[in-house]
């Protein structure tokens, strides 16, 4: 039986553009509105404006909103200031990744809890089941909700454009991983300094009301910039340059933090007992990621052939270990993947090759991110 996707608040102005659709996480989302290659390269050099409505929003507020979240979340939210952000991780009881998530600290007693698309409802409900015994409200605000991102090089200058003069040192002056509620033609939003490209950037949570004229606005304040609509097929080129996991790829319930080299984003340093802490302090002990003993790499292609998700990764004909996310790099000009193998294979330098469908490709483990933007 077939499903029906979700449309954002943006649906119709994704139409009107000529865009492509794919569903992603339940939603129907705007894969292209032409050539992924030229919104890829625009946003490295201009800037590109995407719709990311899909996104959950889950605020948590209350007395004791800082002390769950440390519960609740691996990373340590009690420290991050008012107006910051911080990425972290939600975990089972086994250390296996439910989703990795953005939290925005409002205020003393209150955060915005940003779940990825597909997972939001997974999130919320174990906040919500994780809030018991804490002096805290969670509300899912993901239906009421939407963002939209302007993403490259430019994007301070479009939004400067749209800005009050006494709020444009807000912006200029804003750091990465930081939010506060500006005026962008004449809507109240809040905007974070925030991305998913490897750019400079901007992620504006809108009501879906304000929503379409929002992205209007944007979309012709940029058009004299070089800024152009941008889909999810760009953005997980862009994000793969840049070195970040997509959930469902680098990142599920079977991967574990030191498994996917995010072991630092996890806090053993604050007090609280969050849930999957045991078994990630057994995990370090021993040494290794899970008992698999695998770790995430990025691979650099030697040859012109890219590998795909699911291609098997070879050490002298044998298979150990695969491919979770691959492609040509637009940017760099060579094939570039992520990839999960095993450990004694994971040094920076070793030589490793991709079964293309039955033919060997060379690839070489480097470090990540494969591209930085100068700053």
């Amino acid at each position: 039986m077939s499903t029906i996707s979700r449309h954002t608040a943006l649906h119709a102005a994704h139409e009107a553009l000529g865009a492509s659709f794919t569903d992603f996480g339940g939603w129907d989302m705007p894969l292209r509105y032409g050539s992924e290659l030229a919104e890829h390269k625009a946003v490295r050099s201009a800037a590109g404006l995407f719709d990311l409505s899909h996104m959950g929003e889950v605020r948590v507020s209350g007395p004791d909103a800082a002390r769950f979240l440390n519960t609740a979340l691996a990373g340590n939210l009690g420290i991050v200031k008012v107006g910051k952000a911080k990425y972290s991780l939600i975990l089972d009881e086994n250390a296996g990744i439910i989703d990795d998530l953005i939290s925005y600290r409002l205020a003393e007693d209150e955060y915005l809890v940003v779940p990825n698309a597909g997972n939001a409802p997974t999130v919320f409900a174990a906040l919500q089941e994780r809030a018991a015994g804490f002096d805290v409200t969670v509300v899912n605000e993901s239906d009421t909700t939407s963002l939209v991102a302007v993403q490259g090089p430019v994007s301070e200058a479009i939004l400067l454009s749209q800005a009050p003069a006494e709020q444009h040192a807000t912006i200029t002056e804003m750091p990465y991983y930081a939010a506060a509620p500006v005026t962008i033609a004449g809507i109240d939003i809040l905007l974070a300094r925030t991305g998913y490209t490897g750019e400079d950037g901007f992620e504006l949570y809108v009501s879906n009301e304000q929503a379409p004229a929002l992205w209007d606005a944007l979309l012709a304040a940029g058009e004299d910039h070089g800024l152009i609509p941008a889909g999810l097929a760009s953005r997980d080129s862009l994000r793969l340059e840049a070195g970040m996991p997509l959930y469902g790829n680098e990142l599920s319930l079977d991967i574990t933090p030191l498994e996917a080299g995010l072991g630092p984003v996890v806090s053993l340093k604050k007090e609280e007992d969050f849930v999957g802490r045991a078994a990630f302090e057994a995990a370090k002990v021993e040494g290794r990621g899970a008992t698999s003993g695998r770790r995430l790499v990025g691979l650099k292609g030697l040859g012109r052939r890219a590998a795909r998700g699911g291609y098997p990764v070879l050490k002298d004909g044998v298979v150990i270990g695969e491919v979770t996310s691959g492609q040509p790099s637009p940017t760099l000009g060579y094939p570039v993947a992520l990839a999960m193998v095993d450990v004694e294979h994971s040094e920076l330098g070793t030589a490793l090759d991709a079964d293309l469908r039955g033919k060997a490709e060379p690839f070489e483990v480097v470090a990540l991110p494969f591209y930085s933007r100068q700053k």
